[in-house]
């Protein structure tokens, strides 16, 4: 059964039942219900054949109303189905007119789309006694009580639409959580890429430079008739190719990573914040209470979203690995001269004076694995150099109250430069 169908048998099912909530304004069988109420929002909200749904949703609510009256003994096959027939047509008259007024296109115009519904079912209501004087000979119905079935119209109207906004609302609020998560998501994946390009873009660097020398060795036992100097030139060809790897694998994360290239920018305290709520999650994983705060007053936004966050996020882990099972973080961001200086720091074990020199050397590290084997001990490393890239600086810094705290100094005229040069930059800082 597909989910059009269960739409529609919910619709037909939900008006039957709610169409027993019921007031009779003439005394007869004639009813005001909040079965309407129940179908009104249905061809609102959901997608569903508009005609198809009025000749169901009526036909069902008359077969309904006639088990009723033959369940209870009220009266015969007959003398029920001519009793509540006219419903079929309040119904089908209901449809026609959304039909006719495209209400599902009002949809952002809500008080429109209300006075469209209060006109339908006023209209509707007179054609259903219109049906029933003719079809039962009743007596023609009072302005008194055409009143009410108007009032009734408006207040059943304006109800349906005050529901489906609400409703509207908060399902974009929703999506837009849920749109707000997916690009935290992203942003971090594409910080986890921009490091991998800029380690890739140093290597390069590196490969070419190795290539050049290559050559000249090359050239140099060429010319001194040593016999080796094949080897030389075979080494040569074999460092460009890798070169010619690396630069195709740089080329697809440059199309991964386009996004900020076209100029994305971010606030710095959102920044500071997506990096906290990132390194929260880590900290829930690793079983630790950890309460994480930001202090940003800068009124800056960056472009150099991917390479803050590289610093940010590492800064952080270590700040979570640092801490033993329960502590505080805290971030902050200010705007001193010309300069954005962050800090990071915790009320962790700390680092020793002995161990403060090493903390950003390659290979330098604290962190062991279950089974004894030492972390990499380059994310520092890699973090100043990032810093560095941006014409700042990363440093630790020393805390009264013990903990770590390190600091990084951005220029403010580097927030909004392009990433095509950094690494390079970085190179030649080295």
């Amino acid at each position: 059964m597909s989910d059009r169908i269960r739409i529609l048998i919910v619709i037909m099912a939900a008006t039957a039942l709610l169409g027993e909530v019921k007031l009779n304004p003439f005394g007869d069988t004639f009813r005001i219900s909040l079965g309407i109420v129940v179908y009104f929002f249905g061809l609102l909200w959901f997608s569903v054949p508009v005609l198809s749904t009025g000749l169901l949703t009526g036909g069902a609510v008359v077969l309904f109303r006639v088990g009723m009256d033959l369940a209870g003994g009220d009266a015969g096959l007959f003398e029920s189905f001519m009793r509540h027939s006219s419903t079929f047509g309040f119904y089908l008259c209901f449809a026609v007119a959304v039909k006719l007024m495209r209400i599902r296109k009002q949809a952002e115009f809500p008080i429109r789309v209300g006075l469209i519904g209060a006109a339908a079912d006023f209209t509707s209501n007179v054609a259903e006694l219109t049906g029933r004087y003719l079809l039962l000979d009743g007596a023609p119905p009072t302005w008194h009580g055409i009143l009410l079935v108007a009032m009734a119209g408006v207040l059943r109207s304006f109800f349906v639409v005050g529901l489906y906004n609400m409703l509207s609302i908060r399902q974009v609020r929703q999506e837009a959580e849920w749109r707000k998560l997916e690009l935290d998501r992203m942003m971090l994946l594409n910080s986890s890429l921009y490091e991998e390009s800029f380690f890739l873009r140093k290597l390069m660097a590196q490969v070419e430079m190795l290539t050049r020398e290559s050559y000249r060795l090359y050239r140099r036992l060429m010319e001194q008739r040593v016999a080796e100097h094949r080897a030389a030139l075979h080494m040569a060809e074999n460092v460009h190719e890798l070169k010619k790897d690396m630069q195709r694998i740089m080329a697809g994360l440059s199309k991964l990573m386009r996004p900020n290239e076209a100029g994305e920018r971010l606030p710095i305290p959102e920044l500071c914040g997506l990096a906290v709520r990132a390194n929260e999650k880590y900290a829930d994983s690793l079983g630790k209470r950890i309460a994480f705060r930001v202090e940003a007053g800068v009124q800056l936004s960056t472009n150099q979203v991917y390479a803050l966050l590289s610093i940010l996020n590492n800064l952080l882990a270590n700040a979570v690995e640092a801490i033993a099972e329960e502590g505080e973080v805290v971030v902050e961001a200010e705007l001193v001269d010309d300069w954005v200086r962050f800090q990071v720091r915790d009320d962790g074990p700390g680092i020793s004076n002995p161990e403060r020199e090493w903390v950003f050397e390659p290979g330098y590290t604290t962190k062991f694995d279950s089974e004894g084997y030492s972390s990499t001990g380059i994310g520092l490393t890699h973090a100043r150099d990032i810093a560095k890239s941006l014409g700042g600086a990363l440093e630790l810094r020393e805390q009264a109250v013990g903990g770590a705290r390190f600091e990084l100094r951005v220029p403010v005229d580097q927030l909004m430069r392009k990433e095509e040069d950094e690494a390079d930059e970085a190179l030649s800082d080295r």
